[in-house]
């Protein structure tokens, strides 16, 4: 390559970098930073199925995901007899933003609401070492026109939008997301909430601006805290709606 075109095309890439970051989408450049899964599943699934077995699991099992910003927590449940039991709390290792919604592409700010992964939403080959995506826009964010795209959960502690973990994270919850989506569970809901939603915290934020809507992602979460079943999310008058429902069937 002659330095004149070599030059050209590294002007050219920091261009592109630029301008991702401005609009939220670097995880779709490829910088050949992704993980070999077969390397992962072979060193992360023995020690998994280890911690799985000493709570009574089995890899495979249905998961249910909780995220909360004001902890950086993220909690994985696990679908016993039934009900969902908590498996394990991670720490999120960075997010984008404060405690409120995602608005608009390009807000670096990460999202809270409902939202369900299916099988399609996995990134094996992700930027972030692993990924997946949380589906936003939901229809609630569409009904509200909120914008935006590219919004995953994935590691390498790097974020604009996403909720990032450490790589040793984001391969025990990839394997556990893959493991139950592979075994049957038709999707599997996330629900990113900005603080646990306890009455006390909620007067602690009343003066938010966000309160009305924070008061609306409380009773999704008192209804997953009374039934240990997450519920079924609709979308009615620009509001989440909370049907009591069991998990779909396996198809």
């Amino acid at each position: 390559m002659r330095v004149g075109s070599g030059l050209k095309f590294i002007w050219s890439l920091i261009a592109a970098i630029i301008l991702l970051v401005a609009t939220g989408s670097l995880l779709e450049l490829d910088l050949g930073q992704s993980a070999n899964l077969a390397e992962v599943r072979s060193s992360v699934v023995p020690k998994l199925k280890l911690q799985l077995k000493s709570k009574g699991f089995q890899l495979g099992q249905d998961i249910f995901i909780r995220i909360f910003k004001e902890t950086s927590e993220l909690e994985v449940w696990i679908k016993g007899d039934g009900l969902y039991e908590l498996f394990k709390i991670y720490k999120i290792c960075n997010f984008s933003g404060t405690l409120g919604p995602k608005l608009r592409e390009g807000d670096r700010q990460s999202p809270e609401g409902f939202y369900f992964v299916t099988s399609k939403q996995l990134n094996p080959n992700s930027t972030y070492h692993l990924s997946f995506n949380l589906g936003f826009p939901n229809a609630y964010d569409n009904a509200n026109k909120r914008t935006g795209s590219y919004l995953m959960v994935h590691g390498n502690c790097v974020s604009i939008g996403c909720y990032a973990m450490r790589d040793a994270g984001i391969e025990e919850i990839y394997l556990l997301a893959e493991a139950a989506l592979k075994k049957g569970q038709p999707l599997f809901r996330v629900h990113a909430f900005p603080f646990r939603m306890t009455q006390e915290n909620i007067e602690r934020h009343r003066q938010s601006e966000w309160s009305g809507f924070w008061q609306n992602l409380k009773t999704g979460y008192d209804h997953f805290e009374e039934n240990r079943i997450p519920p079924n999310v609709i979308v009615v008058d620009k509001q989440y709606r909370f049907e009591k429902i069991e998990e779909l069937r396996r198809q």
